[in-house]
């Protein structure tokens, strides 16, 4: 099958590859200029025009695209009769506007906390000022990540420190957030593959990690890794609250994708934070790991809006980033990245655990025989597992992650430790898991 693949920041790349490696006839797409020798020497096609290409793909070819902003585009190539999997127009809003997205939640029947948007920083300050609280400051729109803070102080004296800040260095058109009331419990997502029509294959959980550091210290991130598992128990009680309440409304929408809410959830409330509506980095990357079934035919189903029986395996798994500077922060000067530094992986990676092996921002030089470091992020590579305990998945990726040699590069040891220790627990105590 043709596959027309479009990326804006490279986010679903070690896709493409497996589709190329399912024997698809894969052209590979991304706009970001920093970024376009990702994958040269791996993906056959890459391309610098994806519209041109629309003749080649033609209508009973597969066009997918891995990031929210270019539903518009979605919509109008499925009214011209292109199979499309990716997410809608409005899909786009519910994620980039969260204003709009907790007022289509509590529209659904959701319980939602209390939230307010500001697009002015003094008014922000003087509405902590007149509501002493921990308030969670969550960016708007397409911004990074790395502008979020979870307040700390019941004061909020630590969130108007950021807040100031941010007024001194961000430019006026960046200043678009939403100040949330912070809520005490854990941190899950839930997700669901949708055909524009109707729910397919199991249920998705995961936990995230935004914190840069151990612990959940330091700035946040996009991520530094995620524990997942599936499930097919419909009447869960977070599936129940959240997306199973978006069903209607997605299919309204025409959404055609990967539908995730991340909740945050204690024994008396389950309420949603955010959507995500595309393919979750690096959720898309484990879900390698436990689908059984070939992507490109679940992708064809999910386009065609057929039903389809998606093969999967019980058990919990991990993904773990494995970055080096300037992660978290992109910088244009080559000379302060990680650019062109060489990767050795030992055998074993390549060979029987290249499953395992999610890579990121790389090129392969075949001149030399070696895979280096491209981009300007120092977004480079994750590792994998999925075992039947999760427990025996943590003790093997830490094993995993000693078989790469990349100067500078960090990354998490405590990945999936907390849900381990105590957030599993819980869950299970509030009979939500």
């Amino acid at each position: 099958m043709k596959i027309l693949f479009i990326s804006q920041n490279a986010a679903g790349v070690d896709l493409a590859w497996r589709l190329q490696q399912e024997g698809h006839q894969v052209k590979f797409f991304v706009a970001d200029k920093f970024l376009q020798d990702c994958y040269t020497g791996l993906i056959r096609q890459k391309i610098k025009d994806w519209k041109k290409e629309l003749t080649w793909v033609k209508k009973d070819g597969l066009i997918v695209f891995d990031f929210s902003g270019a539903g518009k585009v979605q919509d109008q190539l499925r009214k011209a009769g292109y199979l499309v999997v990716g997410g809608s127009e409005i899909g786009d809003l519910l994620e980039n506007n969260r204003n709009f997205g907790q007022r289509i939640f509590l529209q659904v029947g959701m319980e939602i906390a209390f939230s307010r948007t500001f697009s002015n920083i003094d008014t922000a300050i003087d509405f902590i000022k007149r509501h002493p609280s921990c308030w969670v400051i969550k960016q708007n729109g397409q911004l990074k990540k790395t502008l979020n803070y979870v307040g700390k102080r019941e004061d909020g004296a630590d969130v108007i420190a950021m807040l100031n800040f941010y007024k001194r260095t961000l430019p006026k058109k960046q200043i678009n957030f939403d100040l949330q009331e912070k809520v005490q419990g854990v941190e899950i997502g839930v997700g669901r593959y949708f055909n524009g029509q109707n729910w397919v294959g199991p249920i998705e959980f995961n936990i995230e990690h935004k914190s840069l550091f151990c612990g959940g210290l330091g700035p946040k991130t996009d991520e530094m890794g995620t524990v997942m598992w599936y499930d097919d128990d419909e009447n869960n009680p977070i599936y129940q609250a959240t997306i199973a309440k978006m069903e209607n409304y997605l299919r309204r929408i025409n959404f055609v994708g990967d539908f995730e809410i991340n909740c945050i959830v204690n024994s008396e409330h389950i309420y949603p934070l955010e959507a995500t509506t595309r393919f979750g980095c690096p959720a898309l990357q484990l879900q390698t790991q436990i689908h059984l079934s070939p992507w490109g035919e679940f992708f064809l189903a999910l386009a065609q809006k057929k039903d389809y029986q998606l093969k999967w395996r019980r058990g919990e798994g991990l993904i773990i980033l494995v970055a080096g500077p300037p992660f978290p922060y992109e910088i244009n000067d080559k000379k302060q990245t990680s650019n062109g530094v060489e990767i050795l992986l030992e055998d074993e990676l390549l060979t029987k655990k290249r499953h395992c092996l999610h890579l990121e921002e790389v090129c392969y030089c075949q001149e030399e025989n070696k895979l280096l470091v491209t981009g300007n992020s120092g977004y480079i590579l994750h590792v994998s597992n999925f075992q039947e305990d999760l427990q025996d998945a943590r003790k093997e990726i830490l094993q995993d992650l000693k078989k790469i040699y990349i100067p500078k590069m960090f990354y998490r040891e405590d990945i999936g430790e907390k849900f381990l220790v105590s957030d599993r627990q819980k869950l299970e105590k509030w009979k939500l898991i």
